[in-house]
């Protein structure tokens, strides 16, 4: 993270340090800067790890959006807010691929639930208080810069290293697939949504009048399995994966998830255009290099 910020400064881009659930910082940060959009990204994320420590994901992921709209409400004029939901709402729903339309009422974890929470909040902070909001359904994102406790991140850290990697299956041996976005893609759409954002009706907590309530998927419309997954990364690493294929674990995780981004396409113009290939091609390249493997290696000149 300190080494992003670095980077965001570089660009003139100023980073503040607090708890997301702060409402006085929050609310000074509204007071010195007349806020026109909110795009909220802080979150607790990770399925596994809710079996953990649940507390913090309430904090963070129901708490933290509080305060955040709380801090909207309160503006004037109001901001318009885009936020980052999850495609794990969809949770036992078998219906592919996953419509915005389809169930969401029957999370498969904390995480899940949590998220689903925080579509029901920002629902009633956009009828009570006429906030524009925008939530949107990231289906598995990957890329550089990405958290390291993601499969694809973990499967190359382990890989170089010599280590095993845990692979997961369903039942009756099915791998796993996951509809992986890579990040550039997510994205546009995050700034697509920020540019066709209606405003917010309410003035200090006071509606107006109606204000526009979205939810959009932004996923990569094609699911892959991660045995593939880890094929590919065995390709441009060129080293052969030591794979510990076990059974999934009940800890929340789903066998499987395609997004379906027609209203994203629609009424964002939403448009993924990077495959799992070139885009772990991208982040092999740049872990690489982040983490300072020689440049003469024959990973490296391979990509």
């Amino acid at each position: 993270k300190k080494a992003r910020r670095a980077l965001l400064a570089s660009h003139g881009v100023f980073v503040v340090e607090g708890d997301i659930t702060d409402g006085r910082l929050l609310t000074k940060l509204f007071d010195v800067v007349p806020f026109t959009h909110v795009l909220h990204l802080a979150a607790q994320a990770g399925v596994r790890y809710a079996m953990e420590n649940p507390a913090s994901y309430v904090h963070s992921n129901i708490a933290g959006l509080v305060s955040l709209l709380e801090a909207c409400k309160e503006a004037d004029p109001q901001p318009a807010v885009v936020w980052a939901s999850s495609s794990s709402v969809y949770g036992l729903n078998d219906a592919v691929p996953f419509s915005e339309a389809h169930r969401t009422d029957r999370p498969a974890s904390l995480y899940a639930a949590t998220k689903k929470a925080g579509e029901e909040i920002t629902h009633t902070y956009n009828h009570i208080y006429g906030l524009s909001v925008t939530g949107l359904r990231f289906f598995t994102v990957y890329g550089p810069w990405g958290r390291p406790d993601m499969a694809y991140f973990s499967f190359t850290r382990n890989i170089l290293q010599g280590k095993p990697i845990t692979v997961y299956r369903g039942r009756d041996h099915v791998d796993l697939a996951r509809d992986f976005t890579y990040i550039d893609d997510i994205v546009r759409g995050c700034l697509a949504s920020l540019d066709t954002a209606g405003r917010s009706t309410g003035t200090g907590g006071r509606k107006r009048g109606p204000a526009p309530y979205r939810i959009f998927n932004l996923g990569n419309t094609a699911p892959v399995t991660v045995p593939t997954l880890v094929s590919i990364l065995e390709r441009y690493l060129r080293v052969n994966a030591k794979r510990n294929v076990v059974e999934m674990p009940g800890n929340g995780d789903v066998p499987f998830t395609h997004a379906n981004i027609s209203l994203a396409r629609e009424q964002l113009g939403y448009k993924p255009t990077t495959s799992l290939e070139m885009g772990l091609k991208k982040f092999v390249r740049w872990y690489l290099s982040y983490y300072g493997y020689n440049r003469g290696t024959q990973a490296f000149n391979n990509l």
